[in-house]
């Protein structure tokens, strides 16, 4: 099946309506219908400002990236960017187009998404 890989870079201790962003977004998804997604905390790299930031560093704790990422069709990927958007958070991102399936799905796999 073809789609998007589609992934956040969030603030590990950056909050939307008092939630953590990144379970935010986990949560926006899930209400989309989205059949997964994943949050992964980062251990080190640099944005914009090419400040480097570890997580091994105490004083550093909180200030690292959380990557949250889905494989998505183009519709879920144009209604999660488009719930971002009119939240009117700042936030980058990447999408990238995909190849996706299940290797000997099951019953409870969607159809289509068999190799």
């Amino acid at each position: 099946m073809e789609g998007i890989f589609l992934r956040f870079y969030v603030e590990e201790n950056q909050r939307h309506q008092g939630v953590l962003l990144w379970e935010w977004l986990l949560e926006k998804a899930s209400d989309l219908g989205v059949r997964g997604g994943s949050a992964f905390r980062a251990i080190g790299g640099f944005g914009r400002r090419h400040m480097v930031h570890e997580s091994k560093f105490f004083e550093l704790a909180g200030s690292v990236v959380v990557e949250v990422e889905f494989v998505v069709n183009e519709r879920e990927a144009q209604a999660l960017t488009a719930i971002v958007r009119d939240a009117g958070i700042r936030v980058f991102y990447a999408r990238i187009p995909a190849f996706f399936g299940v290797i000997n799905p099951d019953g409870d796999d969607a159809p289509g998404i068999a190799e």
